[in-house]
């Protein structure tokens, strides 16, 4: 694996962070490949029931390298030509992978934001389920600076979190602003001066759960939040009889009433 994206697993959580520091995380393309690299590789460990995606140095991530925008600029029909190629199987394309990935994983992440979390970067916050962040951290869905919309993968997760005209407005505008302000908009779960430290408290409270409670919860939430009236119905019924009476589930139950710590498979 690249050195552009450290990946740590201790305890059932894994760390992923951004690792371009003097770049501020800007994402060329090889941190494209590196960050749906390590996504695809947590999707397949069993063993890991919390992510937290975070940023080395100052900052999380200050979106598109510039220098990846001039590469691209060089030969705009394969750009376009990718952008509407996906690969057999998968919803999105290359561009998008990389934050979708997270949405694809079946346990919850949780994005430290430090700095500056502009274009892509704010991008990939949104597809974490949670974000914890500085309230001093900048945040910008800076894409019409370039001429162009957000593209890798906004569409799946802003609408969950905040009204359609303040969406319109983030990216029509494309202005910057705070953490603070991030909370009051719905884009950010809690504010902390010290996000990572706060990350990793409520990981650590999150892998005492059943791991079946973690990955059942992010599904029903995910699968269900803009479902047709009735149909979440049916999908809490189906993964509530994935989990119900099943050793995870018994584990819970005698732990509480044995007042212990759980132990989980």
């Amino acid at each position: 694996m690249s050195d552009l994206v450290k990946l740590k697993i201790e305890n059932h959580i894994a760390t992923v962070t951004l690792n371009r520091a003097n770049k501020k995380n800007a994402l060329s393309r090889e941190m494209f490949d590196t960050i749906s690299h390590v996504g695809e590789k947590l999707k397949k460990n069993q063993l890991v029931r919390v992510i937290i995606l975070t940023g080395a140095g100052s900052d999380f991530c200050s979106g598109l390298d510039t220098s990846t925008f001039t590469q691209w600029a060089s030969n705009f029909d394969k750009v376009r030509n990718d952008l509407t190629m996906r690969p057999v199987g998968e919803n999105a394309n290359w561009f998008q992978k990389p934050c979708y990935v997270w949405q694809e994983i079946e346990v919850p992440v949780i994005a430290a934001i430090k700095g500056v979390a502009f274009g892509g970067g704010i991008q990939l916050a949104l597809a974490a389920d949670f974000r914890i962040a500085a309230p001093d951290s900048k945040f910008s869905i800076m894409e019409s600076k370039w001429g162009i919309i957000p593209d890798l993968g906004i569409t799946q997760n802003l609408p969950k979190l905040t009204r359609a005209d303040i969406a319109k407005e983030l990216i029509m505008t494309g202005r910057i602003f705070d953490g603070k302000e991030a909370f009051n908009l719905g884009l950010v779960t809690m504010i902390d001066k010290d996000p990572l430290a706060s990350a990793e408290n409520f990981a650590n409270k999150l892998v005492k759960r059943s791991p079946d409670v973690l990955k059942g919860a992010k599904k029903l939430i995910e699968d269900s939040w803009v479902a047709p009236l009735g149909e979440g119905l049916t999908m809490e019924s189906d993964i509530q009889s994935r989990i119900m009476g099943y050793e995870n589930n018994i584990e819970a139950v005698m732990a509480t009433v044995q007042k212990r710590p759980a132990k989980f498979k």
